[in-house]
């Protein structure tokens, strides 16, 4: 038996210390949370999302009564980018999370679903997608979607399913 560690690179910031255009995508992903449709989980996520051409896609979560329905913030600024986009890198993703009257004082981590479209995306585009996630108390920049989603399932893993 082998044993080995993995891990991720990731810079921790407070706002103020980030770069402007990282904090104009902090501000926009902040104000989606006010546009989020969460009555059940009172957890309202907002994302903002810059494209290659600078382009800015927002997106925010949308719950539904039949839980599987709803959608998270990140994958509905990702897909209304790629939609609506289609053919623009995405570059930059923020994720702000907001409950129970304010911001998250830690930063709010992607589900596994988000990781894995991200990931995917990051491998579409042949560049990496850096994420930030926002909390009052600290901001983490990840500079690639992968380092949130080690042993990633992209299309190269499909190699093996077909004997190749």
């Amino acid at each position: 038996m082998n044993t080995f560690q993995i891990s991720a690179t990731i810079q921790a910031y407070s706002y103020d210390e980030l770069p402007e255009d990282y904090r104009e995508l902090v501000d926009r992903a902040k104000e989606m949370t006010k546009a989020a449709y969460s009555p059940y989980s009172r957890f309202s996520v907002g994302a903002a999302l810059r494209l290659a051409d600078g382009t800015i896609v927002r997106g925010c979560n949308q719950e539904n009564a039949a839980y599987p329905s709803g959608l998270c913030a990140e994958r509905t600024a990702m897909f209304a980018a790629s939609a609506n986009h289609p053919g623009q890198a995405m570059r930059v993703l923020a994720i702000a999370a907001y409950t129970d009257g304010h911001f998250t004082k830690e930063p709010v981590s992607p589900c596994g679903g988000c990781r894995q479209v991200m990931v995917e995306f990051e491998d579409r585009q042949k560049e990496p997608m850096t994420v930030i996630l926002y909390g009052t108390e600290g901001t983490y920049v990840v500079k690639s979607s992968k380092e949130l989603m080690p042993f990633c399932f992209v299309s190269e893993s499909l190699k093996g399913a077909k004997g190749n």
